[in-house]
């Protein structure tokens, strides 16, 4: 059976970087894991880096994990076919156990009544009545996406949910391998990265996407301080305090869902995951 690597963590544990440096030694190819990187025009705030599955879907765009799951696997197999080792790279956890597990996705056709009348609730109203619908999805979604929230909760409606998925037939042989962060550092990692995120020109990119700004972190905070399309932010200092807030807070999230995994070998560093790899690939 064709293998596969997988690297996993919260934001801004390092994964990507680590990958980056295994793809080369390995001669291997990245496959992008990230529900935000798949959208075009959102570089800065998503923390992008060349990939696939990276820049296949347009702002607003409706994209599910079922759909994610099939171009995976058909990017996958075809770095395979290449006689490369692909790498899995990312922190969504219901798209990474999609391929693990090879899970059956709900493929719930688009209620549009239904998601008129959950437009007009809040993502704090949304999120909560999720939590008691679907507690464990809750977990893992980034709260503050309300197109996110709408679909878990439409799949919910529908008398299903993301968290009841069936496995299907193992599709690799897979070595998982998590990047553990002490928490304090991962905290001033994502104060770092926001920060720099802010200087390399965010706020232009949130008014380049015009009125295709997404409800996810790093996008929606520009609308939650009042910051409009036309001017300037008033306070620019508070949206990146919020945008703080919300990726640690997400990275909470992140790594609850992870822990639950126990098939995932944590490593702290570069060395640690590349000496589980060549393990690996020897067995």
């Amino acid at each position: 059976m064709n293998k596969l690597i997988v690297i996993l963590g919260p934001t801004a544990s390092g994964k990507t970087r680590i990958a980056e440096k295994l793809a080369q030694e390995f001669n291997s190819e990245i496959v992008s894991a990230d529900s935000r990187q798949i959208y075009r025009g959102m570089d800065i705030g998503t923390n992008k880096s060349p990939a696939y599955l990276v820049d296949i879907a347009d702002p607003g765009q409706e994209f599910t994990a079922a759909q994610y799951k099939e171009l995976a696997i058909k990017t996958i197999k075809e770095i395979q076919k290449k006689d490369k080792l692909p790498i899995l790279v990312g922190g969504t956890g219901l798209y990474i156990q999609a391929i693990v597990d090879n899970l059956k996705i709900p493929k719930i056709k688009p209620n549009q009544i239904l998601r008129k009348k959950l437009e007009k609730q809040s993502c704090e109203q949304l999120f909560n009545t999720l939590k008691k619908l679907d507690f464990e999805t809750a977990q893992n979604i980034d709260k503050k996406n309300k197109r996110r929230l709408i679909r878990a909760l439409e799949v919910c409606f529908a008398g299903q949910k993301f968290s009841q998925k069936t496995k299907g037939k193992k599709l690799f042989d897979i070595l998982q391998i998590g990047i553990q962060v002490d928490k304090k550092i991962l905290a001033q990692r994502i104060d770092k990265r926001v920060d720099e995120m802010i200087e390399q020109g965010l706020e232009d990119e949130v008014k380049s996407l015009g009125e295709n700004i997404p409800e996810t972190i790093g996008y929606q905070e520009f609308k939650l301080v009042g910051a409009t399309l036309r001017g300037r932010p008033k306070n620019i200092a508070k949206i990146a305090n919020l945008i703080k807030l919300h990726t640690r807070q997400y990275a909470k999230r992140q790594s609850t869902w992870f822990k639950r995994d126990k098939r995932i070998k944590w490593v702290k560093n570069y060395e640690e995951a590349r000496s589980l790899i060549k393990s690996f690939l020897a067995s």
